[in-house]
């Protein structure tokens, strides 16, 4: 192989690995624009049926301590690690904690929203948003009396 040949191959790597980095990004785009949506769905459902909300608390990386947050809204997750704000913004609500989040509290920024909570975790469970967000609002299989989430 010639050094024009050998410059010929990088260049069309190049662009490959370039395509595929933004067919990715576009991907994850369209992702956080539906999950975005479910999330927009379910504040607005949650609210017409006056769905109590609470005031969220973070929990330190470690698992031991809990913070205050500014925020009020609705876990999405049993660890309470996830949530919903009023607002309809997506929460991870796991901070480094220490003493001074321990006196002042946290500010947790809110962070797109997945469309399946827990994918490529190290435990393997994952769920689909829309199947959090059901529950949330008590539509179990087959409930058919209330709107169901959009579609993507």
């Amino acid at each position: 192989m010639g050094e024009r040949d050998a410059r010929e191959w990088r260049d069309q790597q190049r662009q490959a690995v370039r395509a595929h980095a933004d067919a990715d990004a576009r991907r994850r785009a369209a992702e956080h624009a539906e999950a975005a949506e479910l999330v927009a769905w379910f504040v607005a459902e949650a609210t017409r049926r006056g769905l109590p909300t609470t005031r969220l608390l973070a929990r330190g990386y470690d698992g031991r301590g809990r913070y205050r947050t500014g925020l009020t809204g609705w876990y999405v997750d049993r660890a309470e690690t996830r949530a919903v704000d009023v607002a309809g913004r997506f929460h991870l609500l796991t901070v480094p904690g220490g003493l001074r989040a321990r006196l002042f509290g946290v500010d947790p920024q809110p962070s797109p929203a997945p469309l399946v909570v827990g994918a490529g975790g190290r435990d393997g469970e994952s769920i689909p948003l829309r199947t959090l967000l059901n529950r949330l609002l008590g539509d179990g299989p087959g409930a058919t009396t209330t709107p169901a989430a959009p579609r993507g």
